[in-house]
């Protein structure tokens, strides 16, 4: 039996640990039969050696999202690799240590500035870059975190999370007439690179064990994986502009 993304071609970013929720997207798009490309920033070679656990070789391109070289020769690069895209996922996400951890009221905007730029603008610039080649339309999927709640410590990447939804539901308004589809996968918190750089990271995870409907765990990235791999699939062929919750359901609690 064929995998439900057999066929597909798909270039993944963010995969910088096996702990990610992109790792765990390449992995099983990879079992689902995609053909996938890889993109990292700013260590290309660490990605290279975190790609060595997939199950089949792939490419890794070096991609700085707020670097206008790299994204114009990315079409290039990729069409020389796979011939075309059917699908991006967007797992990037940063914002200085002085827009975290509970400085909010004190983060200069140079540093929200490069929280959105990072964090929610490159969703459009990507997904612009690799436009080209998804002549026969595709999907677009990104990551999320809640952007509904203020949560403790997360602070300006709380603004730049709301602004990578309103962004992803503006791509679904103009991109629709092109067949192309953009979502959100809104994940529960996780032990990754991601939640490292989140001072006071274990105050916000302890919510879950309060309040999650199924049982969470933090070191376990592949139900998120696997609900990114459903939005990239033909199986929602006309869901666009959602969020889909993979968080044990603490979305849907109330106190």
């Amino acid at each position: 039996m064929s995998g439900i993304l057999e066929g597909k071609r798909v270039l993944i970013t963010g995969v910088l640990m096996e702990s990610s929720i992109a790792f765990h997207t390449a992995k099983v798009a990879q079992e689902q039969g995609a053909e996938i490309i890889l993109t990292a920033f700013p260590r290309p070679t660490l990605t290279e050696r975190i790609a060595k656990k997939l199950p089949k070789p792939t490419k890794v391109i070096e991609l700085d999202v707020t670097n206008d070289e790299h994204m114009g020769r990315l079409a290039d690069i990729v069409g020389e690799e796979l011939g075309g895209l059917d699908g991006v996922v967007h797992s990037i996400g940063f914002a200085p240590q002085d827009a975290l951890g509970g400085n909010f009221l004190n983060t200069p905007f140079e540093s929200v500035a490069t929280a959105m730029h990072v964090s929610a603008y490159s969703l459009k610039s990507l997904t612009m870059a690799c436009l080209p080649l998804m002549q026969n339309g595709g999907s677009v999927v990104g990551l999320t975190f809640d952007a509904q709640y203020a949560w403790p410590q997360y602070d300006w990447m709380g603004p730049a999370k709301a602004a990578l939804e309103a962004t992803s539901r503006y791509m679904a308004r103009d991109l629709g007439k092109q067949n192309i589809r953009c979502n959100l996968i809104s994940a529960g918190p996780l032990a990754s690179m991601a939640a490292k750089s989140i001072p006071g990271f274990s105050e916000l995870a302890s919510v879950w064990d309060n309040r999650s409907p199924l049982e969470w765990d933090l070191k376990d990235p592949e139900p998120a994986g696997r609900g990114v791999v459903a939005l990239l699939s033909d199986w929602f062929p006309k869901t666009t502009g959602e969020i889909i919750h993979v968080d044990g359901g603490l979305h849907a609690i109330g106190a």
